[in-house]
């Protein structure tokens, strides 16, 4: 499927290293916090995790963005924002999108960093949306840097909530990067599958990623994990390759009947390779990649939710009644990572 095999694994290393190394820097930078909140193999996190703490719900409408720089220097100012017409809980489905649309963001993110594009079109397209702040520490300044089975339960918490204000009988869930595994996670391992109709993953790392060859030295050399935990996240590193979690999250199927799945990813995600690993293999599973449908966009993981053309492949997942083809433009590779690294120091 277009990947080369042939190089040895260490001239691939060598070739990829300044570009690994960027994408450690990227992840260290994030969040720089010590591991408090470790979940067992079993699936339940440890005591004194924030396995009980309850989502954070944004209040404040935000405008859209041009990206995640622009949207990290809105934060500073209004740390309560949601994306423009999002978290409306006086909104009521119509007929013709009877259900609600719930957005999980991704790793040391939040629900506006991510979606403050996407928030809005979706509203302008007629949706209910509804945007939530997961995996936070107390008295943090991002999300989605703790347990990612605690975190799958916050969304479970907030789907609840949303059911109950809307009066709807199900939701449609769109997940970016590690929003993606957790409302997987929930509809799949927590009883979700009959509260949702569909869900689409945007840079979703379903079988985890190798992070240009990081992963696999880390496995030869455990003590590298403890490292990077020090200077990144737990959500993080639970979300590589191989982890417990994505283990269990595909255990038995990566997908449940009831439920229709949309994968939207790149050939060049700077986080998940190989690219397969972001496709689902179960039933009423689509996967789409970019590049085969615009092989001039080279946008990764990093720039996903701010570029146009999926932006509207993610609309057409949920509307496919009113699809439109998206305009297909040239993208730079490397798109938006400068923005990420900005973001996280900023």
């Amino acid at each position: 499927m277009g990947i080369r095999r042939s190089r040895s694994r260490k001239s691939l290393l060598r070739s990829v290293a300044p570009v690994g190394v960027m994408v450690l820097g990227v992840i260290a930078g994030m969040t720089a916090m010590p591991v408090e909140s470790a979940a067992q193999p079993s699936g339940q996190p440890v005591a004194g995790t924030i396995f009980f703490l309850p989502p954070v719900v944004p209040t404040e409408p935000g405008p859209p963005q041009d990206g995640p720089l622009a949207a990290a220097n809105y934060l500073k100012l209004h740390p309560n924002a949601t994306p423009e017409g999002t978290n409306n809980f006086a909104c009521k489905p119509n007929a013709d999108h009877p259900r609600p649309v719930v957005l999980a963001h991704g790793t040391d993110s939040s629900a506006y960093s991510d979606f403050s594009v996407i928030g809005p079109q979706l509203v302008q397209a007629g949706f209910c949306v509804f945007a939530v702040n997961y995996g936070g520490k107390p008295g943090g300044k991002s999300y989605g840097t703790e347990d990612v089975w605690a975190s799958s339960a916050q969304i479970g918490a907030f789907v609840d909530q949303v059911l109950a204000a809307t009066g709807a009988a199900k939701v449609d869930m769109v997940g970016f990067s590690q929003g993606a595994s957790v409302t997987r996670y929930f509809i799949n391992k927590l009883d979700g599958a009959a509260k949702v109709g569909q869900w689409v993953g945007v840079a979703s790392p379903s079988y985890g990623g190798v992070m240009y060859g990081l992963v696999p030295v880390a496995q030869q050399v455990p003590a590298l994990y403890t490292v990077a935990e020090l200077f990144s996240s737990v959500a993080a590193v639970q979300q590589a390759a191989g982890s417990a979690f994505i283990t269990e999250l595909n255990a038995g199927g990566d997908t449940v009947p009831g439920v229709r799945y949309t994968t939207i990813g790149s050939r060049v995600d700077e986080m998940i390779q190989p690219f397969e690993n972001i496709a689902l293999r179960g039933a009423d599973a689509t996967n789409v990649v970019l590049q085969d449908l615009c092989a001039v966009n080279k946008t990764g993981h990093f720039h996903e939710v701010y570029d146009p053309y999926v932006q509207q492949l993610v609309r057409n997942a949920l509307d496919p009644d009113h699809a439109v083809t998206p305009a297909c433009v040239p993208v730079a590779l490397g798109t938006g990572i400068s923005e990420v690294v900005l973001a996280a120091h900023s």
